[in-house]
């Protein structure tokens, strides 16, 4: 049978461990522990691990490393400027990675009502723990339906017009690159998403997340294809960054509102 990223009963599997992170990933990962550990001492609840690096598919040199910490009172500047430094320090000194990206959350928040299924969600499904006590253990399970797909990706629409103001802003290959690829992996996750109900299950591959939506989607298939593939290798090119807040962005708001509805508003917590 197809493995989908589920239990016999139907309930989200946690993807990644610390058992998969990969041989040439391991001192970095150790090294995120300690000065995570170190910076910020009794303010942390916990830390966690997501993405390619947990996963066991992290590319040398071409992925990031990113963290999830969770803080015992709301994140303060002061909180938010260690992260800063925190980040700046194992991306200069781990060349095994292309960035480090920093979440900042508080318990409260992520045990609230309002994020149980997206902020929770998150933790629960596609966090690995690398430090403190597991706030898994405080959430419910969760199953691929329509209600988890319109909490987590049902604010496109809300997002496209900053978008659009970055890509008018935006000027040097570098910036058209950065907003490629973060453009590009939430255009392919909302897209997943948006029939993760129908087919039933979960992943994180971009290329399987395509290829999964275009079964529902033939249509569009191809630019999700591209999409995919623009995430791993982001281009320089301001006309695909135009393609996708003029045409793949508007598209796929409308049709995720159609079918899902829209995001529950939140106050103070931002979007995962």
């Amino acid at each position: 049978m197809e493995h989908r990223g589920l239990d016999a009963s139907g309930y989200f599997e946690r993807e990644g461990s610390l058992g998969r992170v990969q041989d040439g990933f391991r001192a970095l990962v150790d090294a995120a522990r300690a000065r995570t550990a170190e910076a910020y001492g009794r303010r942390l609840h916990s830390a966690y691990l997501y993405g390619s690096v947990p996963r066991g598919t992290a590319r040398p040199g071409r992925s990031d490393l990113d963290l999830l910490l969770v803080l015992h009172h709301e994140p303060s500047d002061e909180d938010r400027d260690t992260a800063e430094v925190l980040a700046r320090g194992l991306d200069e000194d781990f060349p095994e990675v292309e960035g480090v990206g920093i979440l900042l959350q508080d318990k409260a928040a992520v045990l609230s009502e309002a994020e149980r299924f997206d902020l929770g969600w998150f933790l629960a499904c596609l966090c690995t723990p690398l430090l403190g006590a597991d706030l898994a253990e405080h959430l419910p399970r969760y199953r691929p339906d329509s209600l988890l797909a319109r909490e987590t990706n049902g604010d496109l629409a809300d997002v496209l017009p900053e978008w659009r103001t970055r890509v008018r802003e935006a000027s040097t290959p570098q910036e058209y690159r950065t907003l490629s690829r973060r453009f590009s992996r939430r255009l392919v996750r909302t897209a997943f998403t948006l029939v993760m109900p129908r087919w039933g299950g979960w992943t994180s591959d971009l290329g399987e997340s395509a290829e999964i939506f275009g079964m529902y989607y033939p249509e569009r298939a191809a630019q999700l294809r591209e999409a995919a593939a623009v995430a791993l290798d982001p281009v320089a090119d301001p006309e695909v960054l135009r393609s996708y807040v003029e045409d793949l962005g508007p598209w796929l708001a409308d049709e995720y509102t159609a079918r899902h509805g829209t995001r529950t508003r939140r106050r103070g917590v931002p979007a995962t």
